[in-house]
């Protein structure tokens, strides 16, 4: 094959630190909360820690950080 023909798949690795956006196991994996509580938090009426994306909630890492450093408790 000749090499202008080849594609090369890169899989971009941000570190889960600097991500934007979080899934559900991917915040559970950086804050050490478990995903039936994180879906509890995302699920609250008005909750502005969740973005959807097509049909899937991503957790703004951001504001995710801030609710924690203000929580007494979850």
């Amino acid at each position: 094959m000749d090499d202008d023909k080849k594609v090369r798949h890169r899989k971009r690795e941000v570190p889960i630190w600097e991500r934007s956006l979080l899934t559900i196991t991917e915040a559970a994996d950086y804050t050490g909360i478990g995903t039936h509580k994180l879906r509890a938090l995302a699920d609250k009426p008005n909750s502005n820690l969740i973005l959807w994306v097509g049909g899937r909630k991503m957790f703004k890492r951001k504001r995710l950080d801030e609710y924690l450093e203000n929580a007494v408790s979850i």
